[in-house]
């Protein structure tokens, strides 16, 4: 079976209050970009511009088929938001992308990434297996609800833990549902000047 190694570098502004971890990216055959939540059927970055913009395409560019990364990657740096991965090596034990199909060789270094981020308060964890790699590895007894937190303390640090639903539309939510859990999230993480979706 064979070893995927992680594509991506870390993204790690170092302004971040915000560090967002999921599992590890899918197959390059499924990829419209280079970067991370690269499946163009992944809503990700739809649910991005629906809660900061009120528009799930502001990042899509449908002629192309693909995502505007560098606007992505202007506004993340601006908001101060991180991003990579619960997992360093993986292999598919069923060729799909699936989490319950990964099989973790190695794990990133996540004490790395929060000695790396000064200023991070929160961790939003997208998907069951980034929760469990991220609670079993700080020692966090209790899993959040969905679109919840539970407090920890990482060092002298008091943490926060995001459970969000997973971008995938395998995950059987509207995007706009989906969106609902983030923008509460990203108001409680960022405070005031986070657009909210109109009820």
């Amino acid at each position: 079976m064979q070893t995927e190694i992680h594509p991506f570098k870390l993204w790690m502004p170092s302004n971040a209050r915000l560090l967002m971890l999921g599992t590890f990216p899918p197959a390059p055959k499924r990829w419209c970009m280079e970067w991370y939540y690269p499946n163009f059927q992944n809503d990700m970055w739809r649910i991005f511009g629906l809660v900061f913009f009120g528009d799930k395409q502001h990042f899509v560019l449908n002629q192309e088929h693909t995502f505007d990364l560098p606007a992505l990657k202007n506004f993340l740096a601006q908001t101060g938001i991180a991003i990579f991965d619960t997992a360093l090596q993986i292999q598919r034990t069923k060729g799909t992308a699936s989490d319950k199909d990964l099989k973790i060789v190695k794990q990133a270094d996540i004490d790395a990434m929060l000695n790396q981020l000064p200023n991070c308060t929160d961790v939003l964890t997208a998907g069951q297996l980034a929760t469990r790699v991220f609670t079993t590895h700080l020692g966090i007894t209790s899993t959040p609800p969905m679109g919840g937190n539970v407090s920890f303390n990482y060092g002298n640090r008091p943490m926060r833990l995001w459970r969000m639903p997973s971008s995938s539309r395998a995950y059987p939510l509207a995007v706009e549902k989906k969106a609902a859990y983030y923008a509460e999230m990203f108001s409680q993480v960022f405070g005031s000047g986070i657009s909210k979706l109109n009820e």
